[in-house]
């Protein structure tokens, strides 16, 4: 069990890096993109909403099937498989990200616009210095949902052959005809989540005393 729980935290790393790395990617993709399907361009909104309709109304695993395999077959290219795995979750997460954003956007009263407008705030400088903070607040819950989301989803890594610590489970599983190492991960992945939903909830306090 010993060399189980050893091959389990070598995929807990996996795991881990593929979290973080899609977070890196996804976060901040995900601004131009809400922004973009708020645009009063047709064109715009409209291939935005196109591609947020994709991604979301998708299985993410038909994803990762689909980053990995298409451009061998389309352009007979090939690359890493962990790399096919953070494109993926980045592409499928800053949808997800995108749409938390707009809500948090258009949660701001349209008159803090105009009042800034008035006091001389460029558009940009409304945005960065009034609106974001306050978007950064409203949207903490439904983003913890989703980061908490991304920590489980990170097994899905596996469909493509990537040995995070679900995989690394099922293997020592098999090994030992015993469904404890399943267990043990479930146990990994709950420590991981806790940590995840401190981190939120103390950024929620600590935003509780900004107005």
């Amino acid at each position: 069990m010993l060399k189980a729980i050893e091959a389990m935290l070598g995929g807990t790393l996996v795991s881990l890096a593929v979290f973080f790395l899609t977070l890196v990617a996804a976060l901040p993709l995900a601004l131009p993109l809400a922004l973009a399907r708020m645009s009063r361009s047709r064109v715009l909104s409209g291939a935005v909403n196109g591609y947020l309709l994709v991604m979301r109304g998708t299985p993410l695993i038909l994803q990762l099937i689909f980053v990995y395999f298409a451009p061998y077959y389309l352009f007979g290219l090939s690359y890493d498989r962990f790399t096919a795995v953070i494109l993926a979750f980045a592409l499928n997460y800053a949808a997800y990200f995108a749409e938390i954003y707009r809500g948090g956007i258009e949660a701001v009263p349209r008159g803090q616009w105009e009042a800034a407008k008035v006091l001389g705030f460029t558009r940009a400088q409304t945005f960065f210095r009034i609106v974001l903070p306050q978007v950064i607040k409203r949207i903490l819950p439904p983003m913890g949902n989703e980061v908490i989301t991304l920590v489980k989803d990170t097994a899905l890594a596996q469909t493509i052959g990537v040995a995070e610590l679900f995989r690394a489970a099922q293997n020592a599983s098999a090994r030992q005809f015993s469904t404890a190492p399943i267990f043990v991960a479930g146990v990994f992945y709950f420590v991981m989540n806790w940590a995840v939903s401190a981190a939120f909830a103390r950024a929620e306090r600590r935003l509780a005393y900004y107005r």
